[in-house]
């Protein structure tokens, strides 16, 4: 890639109009990975289309810039390519952050490479790896979901049966028991309760195929936002910024319903429970942007993820020790939680062909759903 696209550049910046081929100019737009030219001051020469959106501006606003204008002068990439332009040879980075209040990238590839035609000028090539360890994660999400479906329907078969016989002898005794030993019949059938009831809540993790059609997700939000706002949100604000000309889900409403009544409960609850509760805020926003394609569970289609569904808070952060593993089952940060929540949000996302990612620090959490759009365009939206 790397020699191909400073052949191309050479063209560019030679401006040689017999020069024959293909214009070099359209073939860097058209690559589908972010590619700029910065010349010996760091300053936007040229940048494709793919830069302009992994940016966030346009190639008019990028050449009026410096890259000291988008990232920190300390950021090592400045140090890589001070190197490449000491050594005039190609150096790749892996895992590279740009982060400033522009930008906000992780886990970033940068290959840097000198331009022999421009002296001092650097290629650079970004990839943004984010999203296929968004991937791997989410097939180990489908991993620990498969395998708390099987515990699941051992659970049923071995556990539910003689619950339910512990329940009715509880239930007997207690007609019969003093006022003292019915305190303890009382607890027994509680606790058989509380068991059921948790194993009914792992059933969910069955591996069913769903219905999907058509889903306006603006009425999704607005549906949760007033179970949220008439019951355990009551006391927090929600804010909403919607992009009104987003088509269509293809997915479940009441599936998708379910993801985002558990991520506003999670974000009530963790602003309930910190310093931001008399101040407290969710942010329900859409927005359209160009995604990656994945093949849908138990189809031979291939999706395309440009619709984005984000639940932002306020509060103080998830723990940094649970983050690796926050969609794992049974993983939470709550006394009282089983942390079967996150681990069901994950599973039906990935029904849908979708993404989650989660990027959170103190004051600002943000859960970015990356979901399928309708095909077509059918009449009836539900």
């Amino acid at each position: 890639m790397s020699n191909a696209v400073r052949s191309m550049f050479a063209v560019v910046t030679r401006r040689d109009p017999s020069a024959r081929g293909p214009d070099a100019t359209a073939l860097l737009s058209a690559l589908p990975v972010p590619v700029v030219l910065l010349d010996r001051d760091n300053r936007f020469r040229f940048a494709n289309q793919a830069a302009e959106q992994f940016l966030g501006l346009s190639t008019s606003q990028l050449t009026a810039m410096r890259l000291d204008d988008l990232v920190p002068g300390d950021n090592p990439i400045f140090q890589l390519i001070s190197t490449v332009r000491a050594a005039e040879v190609t150096i790749s980075d892996h895992d590279m952050s740009i982060e400033s209040p522009r930008l906000r990238k992780y886990g970033i590839t940068v290959q840097a490479s000198p331009l022999p035609e421009e002296p001092g000028s650097v290629v650079l090539v970004l990839q943004d790896a984010s999203a296929a360890r968004t991937l791997d994660r989410q097939l180990t999400f489908r991993s620990a979901a498969r395998s708390v479906s099987g515990m699941a329907a051992i659970l049923a078969h071995e556990v539910k049966n003689p619950l339910s016989g512990i329940r009715g002898a509880a239930q007997l005794l207690e007609a019969s028991v003093s006022d003292a030993d019915r305190e303890l019949t009382v607890l027994i059938r509680d606790e058989a309760d509380r068991i059921r009831d948790l194993v009914d809540r792992m059933e969910v993790f069955g591996e069913k195929p769903i219905e999907r059609g058509a889903v306006n997700i603006h009425r999704v939000l607005e549906h949760v936002r007033r179970l949220a706002q008439s019951g355990f949100a009551a006391h927090i604000g929600v804010r909403e910024l919607y992009d009104p000309s987003l088509p269509a889900v293809f997915g479940n409403r009441d599936q998708l319903v379910q993801v985002i009544l558990n991520l506003v409960k999670n974000a009530a609850e963790s602003i309930t429970s910190s310093d931001a509760a008399t101040h407290g805020e969710i942010v329900l926003s859409t927005g359209f942007q160009h995604g990656v394609r994945l093949a849908v569970p138990g189809s031979d289609q291939r999706m395309h993820l440009p619709l984005v569904v984000s639940v932002r808070d306020n509060g103080p952060g998830i723990p940094a020790d649970i983050m690796p593993n926050l969609f794992d089952p049974f993983v939470t940060s709550k006394c009282s939680g089983s942390g079967l929540g996150l681990a069901l949000v994950a599973k039906i996302v990935a029904d849908h062909g979708g993404l989650i990612e989660v990027d959170s620090r103190p004051g600002r959490t943000e859960f970015r759903l990356l979901l399928p759009m309708l095909p077509d365009d059918p009449d009836d939206v539900v």
